[in-house]
């Protein structure tokens, strides 16, 4: 008997998209990790990095609303495609421009630009190709294809280049780009409703469109609540990855490149396996009761993180580790990477039903203007830890950050279930 979890999958339309999806999500995160080691190696300086993390995160500030409007009025599946296929000539243009910084950071700003049409169709298509039972399936399958495609990036950006060279490295990348590009264009929007007025008819006007969206988000508790959150987690994935230089060597006492094999390559694994839990153990759960649980499931992983050595010095880990062969002998890594995992189950608890949620109480013709403005709050937001997190953590200790967060969420957490 097929699984709740890829019921969804048995829907051809969707299954092209979400293999779409998957070639377009491994390209785009390889070329963002490819661009910072492909910078440093250029320059070795930070500052050079922190312009191309900076040519990712202005465009979706400066164009994440205003790309949501227009995707609105456009045919979703064709915005994926085009965007898809400029980014991959412009993937080719670069493979001969490697050695100019300055081509680099215009390069890595277009595509970023491009990339904001792209995230308002992407999960806004996803309810005009699965029927709506089949929701929940459908995001958790997406979820687990965004955090797969950002594990194997991040596994195989360096040996990638190693082996190929930089320019035939973005060869591949413009490669999988284009075969996004090719299984998105077999999918039919299926779901269409036929008596929705035609967007293109209506006289545009960016602002007005933005005012209403914000209007329905404003009135709509489970739109302004799911929106929240998603970005709540985009930006916990930031600042985590803001600290985690100082978490690696005043908390773990590891090297910074031992970091993520042990902490990102364990939560994008519990992500995956969130998506899968989603569905499988409570697709019949209300799903701002799971939501709440993941709020507050990863309010007490945080508090955890700090202090993995006092619980691998524990008595019990002493006596366990003496009846156990050397190489499973329990130790201060395999707690934090059991830890990671759990908090990667945490994420998707939130992430999957609260997309769900937005897909179901939004139309059509509101959906892509709501990703873009998330996209725009999380580019706004993402600055925060550059600015502030880092900063304090200088300043009071990186486990007092990681404590304060932890209890932020459960904060946040206990005040749903009490709010209900």
């Amino acid at each position: 008997m097929k699984t709740n979890i890829l019921r969804a999958l048995s829907e051809k339309s969707f299954l092209n998209l979400w293999i779409g999806e998957v070639f377009t999500q491994i390209s785009a995160n390889l070329f963002n990790f490819f661009l910072i080691l492909i910078v440093f190696k250029l320059t070795h300086s930070n500052t050079a990095v922190s312009g191309v993390v900076l040519s990712f995160t202005i465009p979706a500030i400066l164009f994440g609303s205003i790309a949501g409007a227009f995707v609105d009025r456009w045919n979703k599946r064709n915005v994926l495609i085009i965007t898809n296929i400029v980014r991959s000539c412009l993937f080719i243009i670069l493979a001969f421009c490697l050695n100019n910084i300055f081509i680099i950071y215009l390069t890595s700003f277009i595509v970023a630009i491009f990339t904001q049409f792209f995230i308002p169709a992407e999960s806004p298509i996803i309810p005009l190709v699965v029927r709506p039972k089949n929701l929940l399936s459908a995001n958790a399958l997406f979820g687990m294809g965004i955090f797969g495609s950002l594990l194997v990036a991040y596994v195989m950006s360096g040996p990638l280049i190693i082996l190929v060279g930089p320019m035939n490295t973005l060869f591949i990348l413009s490669c999988l780009l284009f075969l996004g590009a090719l299984f998105i264009s077999f999918v039919k929007l299926t779901y269409v409703k036929s008596d929705q007025p035609s967007k293109l008819s209506e006289h545009f006007n960016i602002l007005r469109d933005i005012k209403h969206t914000l209007l329905l988000i404003s009135k709509t508790k489970e739109v302004s609540h799911s929106l929240f959150l998603i970005a709540l987690s985009q930006i916990l994935i930031l600042i985590l990855a803001t600290i985690a230089p100082g978490y690696a060597n005043q908390v773990l006492g590891i090297n910074v490149e031992e970091f993520p094999l042990i902490i990102v390559a364990p939560a994008a694994l519990g992500m995956i396996a969130g998506a899968v839990i989603v569905v499988n153990m409570f697709h019949s759960h209300p799903k701002n009761n799971v939501i709440t649980a993941g709020i507050i499931l990863s309010g007490l992983t945080m508090l955890f993180l700090p202090f993995g050595s006092k619980v691998a010095s524990r008595d019990f880990v002493q006596i366990l580790n003496v009846y156990l062969p050397h190489y499973f002998e329990i130790t201060i890594l395999h707690i934090m990477a059991f830890i990671a995992f759990i908090l990667g189950v945490a994420n998707s608890l939130v992430f999957v039903p609260a997309n769900t949620l937005i897909q179901e109480k939004a139309t059509d013709e509101f959906r892509g203007k709501i990703y873009g403005f998330l996209n725009t709050i999380v580019g706004v937001l993402s600055l925060l830890p550059i600015i502030l997190v880092g900063g304090l953590s200088d300043l009071i200790g990186v486990a007092a950050v990681i404590v304060g967060i932890g209890i932020c969420l459960l904060l946040l957490g206990l005040t749903r279930v009490f709010m209900k």
